[in-house]
């Protein structure tokens, strides 16, 4: 492709997706992929996509006009439209207009920052970007960050972190065996699973990982965890690191952070917590408070990719001594060595992959195009839906007609059920109802909402954060659910 035909097609591309946007975020599509060419009022089957495209890549080249076609013709109708209003789902993951063209740039730069040398603005453009969202969030300087792909790579770098300061270097050495006791990790049984497989891949084994009981608002209880750790100590093992969460994936609980550092601090535990959702929240000053005690962590991580908006994926892991990441991560072969080393950020010694994308010039592009104002005006228009709904489902009308809220509403997400009077006393009876209502709405491509267990039965999740989700968009859903469950329970 030349240059020339790159401006052609890159510009019908950019058209494509200006309008992609415009006709998903005005509602014209089914949430869930239902259009054609699949048949009309059933969503899309596993390997319905797979069918239509070719076993063999293509042996001539083919007109590129051909490929744009194909992604109306083929692409699209087996997409879900995260970016729809009536997105309600999982978590919000936004990518604005500006971190298209962030990433598009990216791309078009093809920076690969192996270290400084390999590419100077990817490692200054990183620090640079970092250290301004830690301002945003209201972090001291005691902080550093460094952008990883996903919260999951952080928590895996946390652990591995953890490991080497409590073995004292040993298991970078020796391995595990070396340890003269088992390390143990301790987590909320509400945590993220990606915390599980992190203490999986640090070598710390499901046996040395603790879930560790909530409260009635789903938190950790600190004095289930201090009793834990005792009692592990007591035992002969090695009690290593916390992983709190604010803003678990269930509901948002939110850990006691002040109380896990105390404990951390005791016991000489490393503190990582997990702020991948909730995080955004913190450049809205009045919710700092959520996370009360962080200045106490050694880590922490939060994703500009879900709620503010920096398209996935980008996700910013900070620490309060980088000299012990990068001890810990550090590779130096002699192909890698350069003049200006002691003197320049290396972030292949900050994380698990040599090469990194330029991501953050996504996050640079969201900053200055939004600004911290335009953001924090997003996050409140969220918070503020959530809590309509909330008094929605506690009205006594609504309470009358069986509806029940599961859990506190700290953040953006609301969980719920329904909760017939007809089906009261028997929970298998109850969580089939919620999966058929949630399901019929799903289905229906509407909306979209996730259910998930929460205290051993079946809730609807429904979470608040698509860039184009107003308030009218949450009145609508509301509607849809009591009619749709209403109707189911009879």
């Amino acid at each position: 492709m030349t240059p020339d035909e790159f401006r052609l097609h890159g510009h019908a591309l950019i058209e494509w997706i200006a309008s992609y946007r415009e006709r998903a975020q005005s509602g014209q599509f089914d949430v869930i992929p239902r259009t054609a060419p699949w048949p009309a009022g059933e969503p899309v089957q596993p390997g319905a996509l797979r069918a239509r495209l070719p076993a063999e890549a293509p042996q001539q080249p083919e007109e590129f006009a051909a490929v744009l076609a194909d992604l109306d013709r083929l692409i699209l109708p087996a997409c879900t439209h995260w970016q729809d209003p009536r997105f309600f789902g999982y978590f919000p993951s936004n990518g604005l207009f500006s971190a298209v063209l962030g990433d598009l740039a990216s791309t078009g730069l093809g920076q690969l920052g192996l270290n400084w040398q390999a590419s100077p603005a990817l490692t200054e453009l990183e620090e640079v970007t970092t250290d301004w969202l830690r301002r945003m969030l209201g972090l001291s300087e005691s902080w550093r960050g460094v952008i990883h792909d996903t919260a999951s790579s952080a928590t895996l770098v946390a652990l591995v972190c953890a490991r080497e300061r409590t073995s004292d270097f040993a298991a970078t050495a020796r391995g595990l065996a070396a340890s003269d006791a088992p390390l143990v990790v301790y987590t909320s049984s509400q945590s993220h699973s990606s915390v599980e497989k992190a203490a999986l891949i640090a070598g710390f084994g499901r046996a040395q990982l603790r879930s560790i009981v909530v409260d009635e608002a789903f938190a950790m209880r600190a004095d289930a965890l201090e009793q834990a750790i005792r009692a592990d100590r007591a035992a002969g093992l090695k009690p290593c690191a916390i992983v709190a969460t604010t803003g678990t994936t269930a509901t948002t609980a939110l850990d006691p952070i002040a109380d896990c550092a105390r404990i951390a601090a005791d016991h000489g535990l490393w503190l990582h917590v997990d702020a991948a959702m909730a995080g955004s929240a913190m450049i809205v000053p009045e919710c700092r408070g959520l996370w009360d005690g962080i200045e106490g962590a050694d880590s922490l991580v939060v994703n500009p990719h879900k709620w503010l908006g920096v398209s996935f994926d980008c996700s910013a892991y900070y620490v309060r001594d980088p000299q012990h990441l990068v001890r810990t991560m550090s590779s130096n072969p002699s192909y890698l060595r350069t003049a200006t080393d002691a003197v320049a950020t290396s972030y292949r010694d900050w994380g698990v992959p040599l090469g990194r994308r330029m991501r953050a010039l996504k996050l640079w592009f969201v900053l200055r195009e939004q600004g911290v104002m335009g953001l924090q005006a997003r996050i409140r228009r969220d918070l503020a839906s959530a809590r309509w709904l909330a008094a929605q489902v506690d009205a006594p009308e609504a309470q009358a007609a069986g509806w029940r809220r599961i859990a506190p509403v700290p953040l953006q997400t609301v969980c719920v059920r329904h909760e017939p009077p007809a089906l009261c006393g028997d929970g298998a009876a109850l969580d089939r109802h919620t999966l058929d209502w949630v399901g019929r709405i799903n289905a229906s491509g509407q909306a979209w909402l996730t259910p998930g267990i929460v205290d051993g039965r079946w809730i609807v999740r429904v979470a608040i954060g698509a860039e184009a989700t107003q308030l009218q968009h949450v009145r609508e859903v509301w509607a849809l659910m009591r009619q749709t469950a209403e109707q189911a329970g009879g």
